[in-house]
């Protein structure tokens, strides 16, 4: 009689952890995700030079990844980093410029803070004592998120250094549930000299730097068990511009390490920016709200 109640309540658990994986929460959250990104990478510069970025291949190596993440239409910067924080595209949320500060769409959905619902203002609605910071340097990113949801907003203006700076101790101070850490190059030298030319390439590897710089700040004070890292981009470029249709615009790399998640892997399906919102929610164990469209790449 004990054994069958044991097997009977050892059933009844396996039932509800599929019930509760089934249902699109992760049963295994993480405690903390850091949100590495960098405003003009594309995923072109990465294929072209094997070897030469060697911090966010290593994170490639780590985890989970593709070089052929795609951008929203226009793929310019602010409508890609809103649809990145918002889980949904442009005809939704509203913001569809290189440098939309409010929408020009009216929102389909506005959420507490005023715009459409963002991953801050989900961290904060669903995990209220939760510790948050974003640190950027292009003031075209303070427009996209929900400032008031956040503990510490950084800007510091095209100074990526600084950024990465103040990033890193809010990190090792704070131990935050998310950080969003934004550098604003290569895009400023992909204007000036072409996404092709030698100067962006160097200022790639200078933001590869960075990126390794933050990442050793978290593999130093955060626990791997319970620590998440994604890496990515808002579009690429053509020439000396972008915002159009080709590939050279619009892919970009994407990359998650963290428990659970095979080193080493492709993944399997495609990943739009809208994506990257709802795979942070799942990392976290957070319910994405329904009004968003994007998927967990995870899944």
């Amino acid at each position: 009689m004990i054994r069958t109640l044991r097997i009977l309540l050892l059933a009844a658990a396996a039932f509800a952890a599929a019930a509760c994986s089934s249902d699109g929460r992760n049963p295994r959250p993480v405690r903390s995700v850091i949100l590495v990104a960098s405003d003009g990478l594309s995923a072109d510069v990465v294929r072209r030079n094997p070897g030469a970025f060697p911090h966010i291949e290593a994170l490639m190596a780590r985890g989970t990844s593709t070089l052929e993440a795609r951008s929203v239409l226009p793929s310019s910067s602010a409508v890609n980093w809103a649809t990145l924080l918002m889980g949904a595209g442009p005809e939704m949320h509203g913001y569809t410029e290189w440098g939309s500060r409010t929408p020009e769409v009216e929102p389909i959905a506005t959420g507490d803070y005023g715009i459409f619902p963002g991953i801050f203002g989900e961290v904060r609605r669903q995990l209220p004592d939760a510790v948050t910071g974003v640190f950027y340097s292009w003031d075209g990113i303070g427009y996209l998120y929900e400032q008031q949801a956040v503990d510490e907003n950084f800007s510091a203006d095209e100074d990526d250094d600084a950024v990465c700076r103040e990033a890193c101790r809010f990190i090792a101070e704070r131990q935050p549930a998310l950080a969003f850490v934004y550098f604003a190059e290569p895009d400023h030298t992909g204007h000036t000299y072409g996404w092709e030319s030698p100067e962006y390439t160097d200022m790639c590897r200078k933001i590869d730097s960075l990126v390794g710089c933050v990442v050793a700040c978290v593999d130093a004070s955060m626990d791997p068990a319970r620590t998440a890292i994604v890496f990515t981009a808002d579009h690429g470029g053509i020439g000396t511009g972008h915002g159009g249709k080709t590939m050279a615009e619009m892919q970009v790399p994407y990359a998650v390490v963290g428990p659970g998640i095979e080193a080493g892997t492709t993944i399997p399906h495609e990943v739009m920016k809208y994506d990257n919102a709802p795979t942070i929610a799942w990392l976290l164990g957070l319910d994405a709200p329904d009004v968003w469209r994007g998927k967990n790449i995870l899944r």
